[in-house]
């Protein structure tokens, strides 16, 4: 990573429903590590792999992100994803976005551990790191353990020369459960950014009936 030159740019993909504190933790670990000049982030449009529930309105997704980034001057929103009709591949995004980029702009993808071992049934994985490395994050006590699956391996065989890793204290923060506290009305203090619940609760968001 030495010899890179140019601006150096993190991707963050997710629902963002809603946009928690582990999210900008991971972005701003990431960040550090890797030197990146910015994170942007993308809220998915059709999260394909979510299709098991019930998704917040893209555009309420893409304010709270805009209100969870304002203080981080690091931190940008693309909204390819939800302006794109179809499911939400990230090997799609990442070749728009390098696309628009600068001719010498390094990309990186920003993902866990957990979602990388999950990697190798997503589209197109190859295209993934054809333009972009990998910053991993792992969670306490996992560093010994192997990162990359024979089925990952199989399905891209350069993968382990395209991993950074991301040291950080991964949280356990569910998005499932946050949800949860604002449809019972609990507080979010340490899971949400206050401006974040603010806006949640403005639009009327988790709220049951």
């Amino acid at each position: 990573m030495a010899g890179v030159a140019g601006r150096r740019t993190g991707i963050l993909g997710g629902t963002f429903d809603p946009p928690h504190l582990a999210h900008l933790a991971l972005a701003e670990a990431a960040r550090v590590a890797l030197d990146l000049d910015r994170v942007i982030f993308v809220p998915a449009g059709d999260p394909w792999r979510k299709a098991d529930r019930e998704v917040s309105p893209a555009g309420a997704r893409v304010a709270l992100v805009q209100m969870a980034i304002e203080p981080y001057e690091w931190a940008g929103l693309s909204t390819v994803e939800v302006e794109r009709s179809g499911p939400s591949y990230t090997a799609d995004t990442i070749d728009e976005l390098v696309a628009a980029g600068e001719p010498d702009e390094a990309w990186w993808f920003i993902l866990g551990a957990d979602a990388l071992a999950d990697m190798a049934y997503w589209h197109e994985p190859r295209r993934i790191v054809a333009h972009a490395r990998l910053a991993v994050a792992l969670r306490p006590g996992r560093e010994g353990e192997p990162l990359v699956t024979d089925t990952l391996r199989a399905a891209v065989p350069d993968i382990d020369e395209r991993i950074d890793l991301v040291p950080m204290e991964l949280t356990d923060l569910s998005a499932t459960e946050i949800r949860a506290k604002v449809a019972a009305g609990e507080p979010t203090e340490g899971l949400l950014d206050p401006e974040v619940r603010a806006l949640i609760d403005g639009l009327g968001l988790y709220r049951a009936g």
